[in-house]
């Protein structure tokens, strides 16, 4: 993502006004996966919504599908993702969800610079707010929800894995969060979710935060992704271990699964005495 969560209004336009250069030259720095594309192609099909049958039913899918801007987050995809979020957390017949990408060797760039260079100061801290509500939203759903990570998953889209319960990922994919390289920091939730998800690794909190670092997963094993997998030919050994996982929750008591992830949430955020007591 790119953004300052408290940015002041100030703040914002003194960024605004260079940032026409700014993006341009530190995309060119962040590698090939942020160059070389246009936000101005307009899709209905950004976001997949699929309902599986069969043996997974009970399973939804969310597949981001914007391969022309390496599935980076736009105005469009993330009121898409709202209204898709939405709609889930009421269906009672949602067992366990998965985020994956339907574009091959990428999960989400982040934020849509191309589209945030044009937005003036005043538009700057709405489009931030609605990404970082958008994701908060995906951490708050009732039911256990899985990353399936086949690709690169850079700044708002790792800081998106990251609201998931579960993130599994293939050997080729690679994460970060590299906003401090655009000279600001995380507004998506990365500077809360991250540290929680490595724990009291020493070092490895401000290193991963402050150095813009693109770490594989294999480094995340254990940490921040939960299964590696070989990367097969078909480019979704994630997704297919996703399934996996989604299998092993269909046959729970739907009413205690969100229970118990209830618990586990409220849980976290308090003394022990307090976590027993919402137990």
């Amino acid at each position: 993502m790119a953004a300052a969560a408290a940015a002041a209004p100030g703040a914002l336009g003194i960024l605004q006004a260079g940032s026409a250069r700014l993006v341009a030259a530190c995309c060119a720095r962040l590698g090939p996966g942020w160059r070389g594309y246009s936000s101005e192609v307009k899709t209905e099909d950004e976001l997949r919504l699929r309902y599986l049958e069969e043996e997974n039913r009970g399973t939804v899918v969310l597949g981001i599908n914007r391969a022309y801007a390496k599935n980076s987050l736009s105005t469009n995809l993330i009121k898409m993702l709202s209204e898709a979020v939405d709609a889930l957390k009421s269906d009672k017949k949602v067992r366990t969800i998965i985020v994956r990408s339907e574009v091959p060797g990428i999960f989400c760039a982040g934020a849509d610079l191309k589209e945030r260079v044009k937005m003036n100061s005043s538009e700057v801290g709405p489009f931030v707010s609605k990404i970082r509500a958008v994701i908060n939203e995906i951490a708050n759903l009732p039911v256990p929800t899985t990353a399936a990570i086949d690709g690169l998953a850079l700044g708002g889209g790792l800081e998106l894995a990251l609201a998931c319960d579960i993130r599994v990922a293939a050997s080729s994919a690679k994460m970060g969060l590299v906003e401090t390289k655009l000279a600001i920091i995380p507004g998506g939730g990365g500077t809360r979710r991250l540290p929680r998800a490595i724990g009291n690794v020493p070092g490895q909190r401000a290193h991963l935060l402050c150095t813009c670092a693109r770490w594989p997963s294999s480094q995340s094993s254990g940490l921040v992704i939960s299964h590696v997998l070989e990367q097969n030919q078909e480019g979704d050994a994630a997704y297919r271990k996703a399934l996996d996982l989604a299998r092993e929750f269909l046959p729970q008591g739907p009413v205690a699964m969100r229970v118990a992830k209830l618990a586990i949430k409220q849980g976290m955020e308090v003394d022990l005495v307090t976590g027993l007591a919402i137990e």
